[in-house]
């Protein structure tokens, strides 16, 4: 192998793991949102306890911030999946140059899956959201029928 081969493998091997570390900050930013949701649900919890009269609207915003934290959840996996793929693909690039280039389409089919995966959690984050947005928004005009009525 040429020395100057040894700099296009690397090269090669920068593509994915640029997108480990966008991957590494959307874990870190899903976490983060995964601890807001629960902190919510135990508030919640905690006011529902107390049978507040207005229960039937806790009930809808625990249920509603359960789906919330399913989906978090469930990106966070399809994350973890997603760098999985892209350290699959890196480590596919180097052991495909070390054996002369006989994985074939391999390493192309890691990134393709990290990418699928990164593109579903994606998905699942936007529809978390949208739950986000819809809770706060029942919440203020709960909060703003309650004081003007």
């Amino acid at each position: 192998m040429l020395p100057d081969s040894h700099y296009t493998i690397l090269t090669s091997m920068l593509a994915p793991a640029l997108l480990m570390a966008a991957t590494a900050s959307l874990l870190v930013s899903a976490n983060a949102r995964l601890a807001r949701v629960v902190d919510r649900l135990r508030a919640l919890i905690v006011a529902w306890e107390k049978d507040a009269p207005d229960r039937a609207q806790r009930d809808v915003q625990i249920l509603r911030h359960r789906r919330r934290a399913q989906l978090v959840l469930r990106a966070c996996q399809m994350l973890y999946a997603a760098l999985g793929g892209f350290v699959g693909t890196s480590l596919g690039l180097a052991v495909d140059a070390f054996l002369g280039f006989r994985l074939g389409v391999v390493p192309t089919v890691l990134a393709v899956i990290g990418v699928s995966f990164l593109f579903l959690a994606s998905l699942a984050m936007g529809r978390e959201v949208s739950l986000s947005v819809r809770s706060f928004d029942e919440e203020l005009d709960q909060e703003l029928a309650r004081r003007l009525g």
